[in-house]
């Protein structure tokens, strides 16, 4: 027996589907794209903890900040008995949070990997043992079922993740949050904020080369999984800042004309020299877009904390 709960809500081979669907999607459209939920495999993981550390990193050091600063506040403002945090990880940052919700009865990580969740759980309980975790592994991006917890109750989606999903995604995701909500709920949301260009493209196109590997591992991953024969040292890294739509792209760009196999797919997929491959987006936000996007959910916008630098925000949000 195990000290927590792990549910699943996801198909055995759920993840499998999903990365075959979305590659066979992306690389046959133009331009090509790929979704950046594949860059976490554990080699992935362990360079985007490398990236967290960079100098030129800022979000994971700034939302840290304001969890250590306005924890207290938070806890005050929701009175929470159960956190809710959406793609989890390893909850390191959520310590914070969990120190600091001095009422908490429950947390509920919610991830796609079982086995981050279950080394979460563990280190967690490690040192927190009056603390009940129920761990769901489940794609947030399709709708979840909560376990019963006791109210109020403080739904986490930080990191600035929400930022990865396009305009429309993110209307249906705020959505389906506000779905979840009871009276007394609250969501917590990271994002990063729009600054000079050189800051946001220096976070994502580091000097030491560790984001260039973490981007090219998608190839990696694709070939181990699905029998392809990319060779990452084909493609460079390419960060950019699309000014109109307020977003770091990060990109793949083809060295050379060349031809790729899928085997697992039946795909031969062509690049011409030069072609990109999209792989992450990551919005940038202001004050006053985050409060539009959430009241069109029917989310109010309550409480409003940046770092002293004013490079990311959290904000709490409440059911109208």
């Amino acid at each position: 027996m195990t000290p927590y709960d792990i549910t699943r809500t996801l198909p055995e081979d759920a993840t499998g589907a999903a990365l075959r669907a979305d590659v066979l999607q992306g690389l046959t459209r133009t331009p090509k794209t790929l979704p950046p939920k594949w860059f976490y495999d554990a080699r992935g993981s362990e360079l985007f903890e490398e990236i967290t550390r960079l100098p030129e990193y800022y979000p994971t050091r700034a939302e840290r900040e304001i969890l250590l600063a306005r924890g207290p506040a938070i806890a005050a403002a929701t009175g929470a008995r159960t956190l809710i945090e959406l793609g989890s990880g390893s909850s390191d940052k959520t310590r914070h949070l969990l120190d600091a919700l001095t009422s908490l009865q429950v947390y509920v990580p919610v991830d796609v990997s079982e086995s981050a969740l279950a080394g979460a759980a563990e280190a967690l309980l490690g040192e927190r043992p009056g603390l009940r975790v129920h761990a769901l592994i489940a794609d947030f991006t399709g709708g979840l079922a909560l376990p019963a917890t006791p109210g109020p109750r403080l739904v986490a989606f930080l990191g600035g993740t929400i930022g990865n999903l396009l305009p429309a995604e993110r209307a249906v995701f705020l959505a389906s949050v506000r779905a979840l909500l009871a009276p007394g709920d609250a969501l917590l949301l990271g994002t990063d904020l729009v600054k000079d260009e050189s800051v946001l493209v220096r976070a994502y196109d580091d000097t030491a080369g560790v984001t260039a590997a973490f981007n090219r591992n998608v190839l990696s991953v694709i070939d181990r999984e699905l029998g392809a024969d990319f060779d990452p040292r084909d493609f460079d890294h390419v960060a950019l800042w699309d000014a109109e739509h307020e977003w770091i792209e990060m990109r793949l760009r083809a060295r050379r004309a060349l031809t790729v196999k899928i085997p697992e797919l039946n795909l031969v997929t062509h690049f011409e020299a030069g072609e990109e491959v999209r792989t992450e987006i990551s919005a940038k936000f202001r004050q006053d877009g985050i409060r539009a996007e959430l009241s069109a959910a029917g989310l109010e916008l309550a409480h409003w904390w940046t770092d002293e630098a004013g490079r990311f925000a959290l904000s709490l949000a409440t059911a109208v």
